[in-house]
């Protein structure tokens, strides 16, 4: 490891699948700036959200605990501003830290740590999006994952996503060379007070590919429609699905029947587009971070926020378990501290603070504020082990589902549990297309047993189970009331100080240049 703390640049994107990037096997989509990243960075083979939903995922990714444990239960859940995330801890550790684009926060504190946050989030920050599992049929909006995004796709002009997009990478570019100048101004003009030579850690979270599926003409033109691939596995008639897929496709408006194999194709075409087009963003980033002169001393880590099911047994969006929902890509390029490798260990987005906190040398590491369910990847990113003896988790309990839901993995095994349901097992290394539930088969009568063990353990499902109804409860009332009279937004509004910028008479003539131009390699 280099001697000063590394700068830390994390790229996130949203409901990107492991299993659609070239660098997991995907024959199809091109994506030359992250496979770039995986060339030479450490490759997780078996990383998972810990919540297949966007804000619960990000919000146990930022705390490095599950979200029954800090009541992020889905997407109109409030993230409790006491709850420490990486970035209180990095900026405490003397980071400079700052957030770019969708973080998918719910509540009045749309910071939780970050020292600045350069844009407004591409969805609401309120509590409009509790479900009511008191009400399994009802629907808190009307577009909210229906078929129209899969009927519907193609290529197009633009979309608010896409507006969004532009407007991240952008503001992203910009703050790389910001972040230069600071340090060519502090180490030039240290007297002046205006330079700041911190270390980074800037997060860039992009909102595609998320559905609806259209993307630019420009990105689906780099795809030959006839060869887009069909999903591995295809439709499972409704009668012989598991309990939560068939309320998953009532929830989607999916219907029962199967959607026509054109429809389908069209779909994972934008999606693939959509995938080229976040990887060109991510290429003018790194570009920006090398001629900086940023990159050498940079851990940069790629990730979602969760998967995509893509047509994959009939299913769409995210919330299931099955892999190409819950398994999301997990890729630290530091070619100054790492060398380039592939992990098959399991691994989960609340490995993420834990490892961050030993890479920075944060006094935290060895004792954070909090007790962790994460545990830090550092020693399988330098070579030091190659497996945990410890079980991956991950929960559901947002919409679609009538009961909290829990995945283990541990092993090449899959186990998914929820009062509601009988029980799935799946062996991956034999099974990767979980095709033969084994629960019902006696032989693994003592697996079973042992994952119902690791289950108990993890959570008191009964009182989580009430504490969910409640929270429901709570929040649509005060959802309720804030959208009766007068509103006042919890939503994020950025602060654009013109005064500061450009060419301004109050300037003096260092301020001008440094804020003109950046030397080359600063």
């Amino acid at each position: 490891m280099a001697a000063s703390k590394p700068n830390i640049l994390i790229i996130q994107v949203d409901q990107l699948a492991a299993l659609a990037l070239p660098c997991y096997g995907h024959p199809v989509t091109k994506t030359p700036h992250m496979d770039a990243l995986a060339d030479d960075g450490v490759i997780f083979d078996n990383a998972y959200c810990n919540n297949p939903l966007c804000a619960p995922s990000r919000f146990s990714m930022l705390s490095g605990q599950h979200t029954s444990k800090i009541g992020a239960y889905d997407n109109g859940a409030e993230f409790p501003a006491d709850i420490p995330t990486f970035a209180h801890y990095l900026r405490a550790n003397g980071y400079r830290t700052t957030l770019c684009g969708k973080m998918h926060f719910v509540g009045a504190d749309q910071l939780h740590g970050f020292e600045e946050r350069l844009t407004t989030d591409v969805y609401p920050a309120d509590h409009g999006w509790a479900p009511d599992w008191e009400r399994p049929d009802h629907r808190f909006d009307w577009w909210y994952h229906n078929m129209d995004s899969v009927y519907q796709a193609g290529p197009c002009e633009r979309t608010n996503q896409i507006d969004f997009d532009d407007e991240v990478g952008f503001l992203a570019e910009r703050h790389i060379y910001d972040l230069a100048r600071a340090r060519t101004r502090a180490r030039k003009s240290p007297e002046d007070g205006n330079g700041d030579d911190r270390p980074f850690c800037l997060t860039v979270s992009f909102t595609h590919p998320h559905d609806p599926y259209a993307c630019p003409k420009e990105h689906w033109d780099r795809y030959d429609h006839e060869k887009i691939d069909p999903p591995r596995v295809g439709h499972i008639a409704y009668d012989r699905c598991d309990p939560h897929s068939r309320r998953l496709r009532q929830a989607c408006k999916m219907g029962r029947g199967e959607i026509d194999g054109e429809y389908v194709r069209n779909a994972r075409h934008a999606y693939y587009g959509q995938i080229s087009y976040v990887d060109d963003k991510i290429g003018r980033i790194l570009k920006a971070l090398e001629h900086a002169g940023l990159r050498e001393n940079t851990v940069i880590i790629l990730t979602a926020d969760h998967g995509d099911m893509l047509g994959e047994r009939g299913l769409w969006y995210k919330m299931s378990f099955h892999e190409w929902s819950v398994r999301v890509p997990l890729i630290v390029s530091g070619p100054d501290f790492f060398q380039p490798r592939r992990i098959a260990a399991p691994v989960s987005l609340v490995d993420l603070l834990p490892t961050l906190l030993e890479l920075s040398a944060d006094p935290h590491a060895q004792n954070p504020a909090d007790e962790l369910d994460g545990k830090s990847l550092a020693p399988l990113l330098r070579g030091e082990a190659d497996d945990f003896e410890r079980p991956v988790i991950s929960e559901y309990l947002g919409e679609g589902a009538v009961a909290p839901m829990i995945m283990v993995r541990k092993g090449g095994y899959k186990y998914i549990h929820c009062p509601a349901d009988p029980p799935l097992l799946f062996d991956l290394e034999t099974d990767p297309d979980e095709l033969e539930n084994l629960a019902p088969n006696s032989a693994y009568r003592d697996a079973c047993l042992e994952f119902e063990t690791i289950v108990a353990q993890h959570q008191d499902l009964n009182a989580l189970h009430d504490q969910i109804l409640k929270s429901q409860k709570r929040r649509r009332l005060v959802f309720k009331a804030h959208m009766t009279g007068k509103h006042t937004s919890w939503d994020f509004q950025p602060i654009q100080d013109a005064s500061q910028k450009y060419m301004r008479n109050h300037l003096d003539l260092n301020d001008v240049e440094h804020c003109a131009r950046i030397a080359s390699r600063t």
